[in-house]
């Protein structure tokens, strides 16, 4: 099986000059303590070199198993003098919680490509992995089509074999810096115990076992080396073997250590962590997932040719080439938008001011007007009872309704019409008839006095109606300018996505804990610690997310106790499960937002 070409050129070059730089900057080092302008001077270059990780102090991280101040004054005491070698401890966790997590990262990366379909395999190999994979991945496609007729099933395979040998190797790096992570938290742990039953006992004892740790961390990966050097494909991945120092064994069994000595362990420690910093991200960087740019190379070099060519023809279009076009379109865009502001924003708020504050103060004279409405209707009424008592000889009662007097109208209009032309010109019909004219424009004023009414009515309707496309025009750009704000992806937002990444981390915690307690049921020890190590890697992920939400609800202090809690080594794994379902029912920054209502 071939092997891929290499995605980035003298990428080798690159981090051998790196290491070598690391190399003589460390030398010089060795004269001064760990926290001189040199070693700061490193880790700046360090970051900002190609494919390094950041390092940078965190806010927060896991807190040391170390007795608390209420606990035990005396030991407290002890803790405050041994402030430096604390520092230590704590740096050392962070490295390796910082190295966990970029390692983790690009694993989730791959362990996604690999559950892809052979179609999304061979599509990264060929499109995602830069031009010159592309150009590569093409040629030898034509080339096993033409000769062999199974290049796609060759493709396939090579993709697989790319993708799993990155899996197997992260996988096998993460095993082992998880290992030594849980070994440090529980020699920690253990000289926690023993601090709170001797406050006396010196904490310098714990940086020879640091020592011992990082050499035993130097023979692993060393070990682990030597069985995958001659199947991977990848000979860069091996070429700068992880040395560490070893502290002299001067006064290690003593009980007093001075602050020299002290001081040239704190700094050997330091040229560790330095170390393996520089060998991990030379050696992740060469297996991690590939950059943004170089995944997403074809839509950018669409972008840019699409760019150019937008830019050719403004160029065409400008003044630069005698050209008035783009001036005219600008005016007429500046043109339009002052209309759309007046005709959509300016003046339909004006006219809600207006409706809202002027309705009855302001308003100009409608079609009809109440009082027109009623001269109209008195005039009926005098009308009505003119013809009833002309017609029945006698006064009219003065409770007497228009409907009643209109029914005597019409009973006598009913009598006139048997004789219409006589009685047109010496009857009452044409009186009648006059009457019932004045019916007919009372109730044409009438009808239109409440159409007036209604129409002054929805004015307001009219003139929100009138800004509805400037209000959701806004609406849609405060919303994209929220999620750009909020960016709720990861953990440590406040929307409904971060609030799942933190309920995802008590699911992987809780799955750490129970395959913590199955290997040590089956007696592997190797794989218990790789465990614990997770755990506490996942613990001080939800232990850094958590922690500004908490504050703010006023859960911290309980919840930063459950965090720990379950970080302890000798706490039973029933108690731990319990805390975690209490953590997932009871905290507000855990629960998913239906149910906090």
């Amino acid at each position: 099986m071939d092997s891929p070409p290499p995605e980035n050129t003298g990428k080798g070059k690159s981090t051998t000059i790196s290491v070598y730089t690391d190399y003589l900057l460390n030398r010089i080092s060795n004269y001064f303590p760990a926290t001189n302008f040199v070693n700061r001077i490193s880790n700046f270059y360090r970051g900002s070199s190609s494919g390094a990780i950041k390092r940078r102090r965190r806010k927060t991280c896991l807190p040391l198993p170390f007795p608390s101040s209420s606990s035990s004054p005396e030991s407290s005491t002890v803790v405050c003098e041994a402030s430096k070698i604390v520092g230590t401890l704590e740096d050392i966790m962070e490295c390796l919680f910082l190295n966990l997590h970029y390692v983790q990262k690009n694993l989730d990366y791959w362990q996604s490509k690999a559950e892809g379909s052979n179609a999304l395999k061979a599509y990264f190999m060929m499109c995602e992995r830069g031009p010159s994979a592309f150009l590569y991945g093409t040629a030898q496609l034509i080339r096993n089509c033409v000769g062999e007729g199974s290049g796609v099933q060759h493709t396939y395979c090579l993709a697989s074999s790319y993708i799993s040998e990155r899996i197997n190797f992260l996988s096998s790096l993460r095993y082992r810096l998880a290992t030594f992570l849980a070994q440090v938290y529980m020699k920690v742990d253990k000289a926690g115990e023993e601090l709170v039953k001797d406050p006396e006992k010196p904490l310098a004892s714990l940086l020879v076992e640091m020592n011992d740790l990082f050499l035993k961390l130097e023979a692993s990966i060393g070990h682990f080396h030597a069985m995958r050097q001659q199947s991977s494909s990848v000979d860069e991945s091996y070429s700068f073997p992880l040395i560490f120092e070893k502290l002299p064994e001067v006064n290690q069994e003593g009980s007093r250590w001075t602050d020299c000595e002290i001081r040239d362990a704190i700094n050997l420690i330091y040229q560790n962590i330095d170390r393996l910093n520089t060998y991990l991200a030379a050696i992740v960087t060469i297996h991690r997932k590939p950059r943004r740019v170089t995944r997403y190379w074809i839509p950018y070099t669409c972008g840019i040719v699409g760019i150019s060519i937008c830019s050719l023809w403004f160029l065409r279009h400008s003044s630069l080439v005698g050209s008035s076009d783009i001036d005219n379109w600008i005016r007429e865009a500046k043109d339009s938008t002052r209309s759309f502001w007046n005709d959509h924003v300016e003046q339909p708020l004006l006219s809600i001011r207006d409706d809202l504050f002027y309705t009855f103060r302001k308003r100009q004279k409608g079609a009809m007007e109440p009082e027109e409405v009623q001269l109209t209707a008195d005039s009926l009424h005098r009308m009505l009872q003119a013809f009833t008592e002309q017609t029945k000889g006698e006064k009219a009662p003065p409770n007497a309704t228009d409907q009643q007097m209109l029914e005597i109208v019409m009973m006598r209009y009913e009598k006139e019409l048997m004789h219409p032309i006589q009685n047109l010109f010496s009857g009452e019909l044409s009186r009648a008839l006059l009457i019932q004219v004045q019916k007919l424009k009372l109730d044409i004023e009438e009808a239109m006095l409440e159409l007036d009414q209604i129409i002054r009515a929805n004015e307001i309707n009219f003139a929100i109606l009138a800004a509805l496309p400037a209000f959701f025009l806004s609406l849609v750009v405060i919303m994209l300018v929220r999620s750009w704000f909020k960016q709720d992806k990861r953990a440590e937002g406040r929307g409904r996505v971060a609030r799942i990444q933190r309920r995802l981390l008590i699911v992987e915690i809780e799955r750490k804990i129970m395959q913590l307690e199955s290997c040590k049921d089956q007696g592997q020890g190797k794989d218990a610690q790789c465990m614990l190590g997770l755990a506490l890697y996942y613990l001080d992920r939800l232990y850094c997310a958590v922690e500004g939400h908490a504050r703010a609800t006023g859960e911290w202090i309980s919840l930063r106790q459950d965090i720990i809690d379950l970080a302890k080594p000798d706490i039973q794994t029933a108690h731990k499960l319990r805390i975690t379902s209490r953590m997932e029912r009871v905290y507000d920054c855990l629960l998913p937002l239906p149910k906090r209502q």
